[in-house]
């Protein structure tokens, strides 16, 4: 898993969440209003927004959609749990997206624009980092038991 701490406008996280659950079956007129969210019920993996109104619109599958007007936060848990994000308002649309997410939801994220492709160059000079450290370190240890024996 990957942890996600970025910026992002809330209209890039909705997107992320609706390419991540619903888009296969999402009412196209649903997909292009940005005060339409997804909500899911907790024991088929979370989500739920928080806001200052929220009307019920329909509801398709598991998923319920909802009109949602000034939103403070957006919680998201994958089914499979691998995944958990939150954005938090920060300032109007802006928000702060916090979490870990899995491989598939980090592809998304990049596809709705919340990760940028410098965020991910980063994340794998890291992850590249720490396999050539752990290469050395192995190596070094093989040393050792090479001149003990």
């Amino acid at each position: 898993m990957v942890q996600i701490d970025t910026r992002t406008p809330l209209d890039k996280f909705r997107r992320f969440i609706i390419l991540n659950t619903c888009y296969s079956f999402m009412p196209k007129g649903y997909l292009h209003d940005s005060s339409i969210f997804p909500e899911r019920n907790s024991s088929e993996g979370t989500i739920y927004v928080e806001a200052a109104s929220k009307i019920e619109l329909n509801k398709i599958r598991d998923i319920t959609f909802v009109k949602a007007i000034d939103v403070l936060g957006v919680i998201y848990k994958s089914k499979s749990g691998n995944t958990q994000l939150k954005w938090r308002q920060l300032r109007g649309s802006l928000g702060r997206v916090t979490g870990e997410a899995s491989p598939n939801s980090i592809v998304n994220l990049l596809e709705a624009g919340v990760l940028t492709r410098d965020f991910m160059k980063r994340v794998l000079r890291e992850v590249r980092e720490k396999v050539s450290e752990s290469g050395e370190t192995m190596q070094e240890q093989e040393d050792g038991e090479n001149t003990q024996n």
